[in-house]
């Protein structure tokens, strides 16, 4: 075992230990991605980026989330997901779909060129 951080207890400082089961540290490999930002408006440009994947919901279901009420209908490796007007929707790398709320999407990715 190797010592690999610190914690305070009252008042003292003491360190960790890390073993082959404990939290280990990871960074997201550099992989460029597409995605388009839901307007409420480009449902129909949605669904051709994702063959048919992807559909904007018929019926507007407003909330306080929500006030347009849009939505598309995602289907996702784990089931049908909901993507709101202004979350992107991610193709991943094996051509999967998903959708993701701006401000995640702002602290994870930046434009590729």
């Amino acid at each position: 075992m190797r010592k690999t951080g610190c914690y305070r207890k009252g008042g003292k400082i003491l360190e960790t230990l890390k073993t082959k089961n404990m939290i280990q540290k990871f960074k997201k490999k550099p992989v460029v991605i597409e995605a388009i930002q839901y307007t409420g408006h480009n449902g129909h440009e949605i669904k051709q980026f994702s063959n048919d994947l992807i559909i904007e919901s018929p019926v507007l279901e407003p909330s306080e989330d929500n006030p347009t009420g849009a939505y598309l209908q995602i289907k996702t490796l784990e089931g049908i997901m909901i993507g709101k007007v202004n979350d992107w929707i991610i193709k991943g790398i094996n051509c999967e779909f998903y959708p993701c709320k701006p401000d995640i999407f702002e602290k994870t990715y930046e434009a590729a060129e």
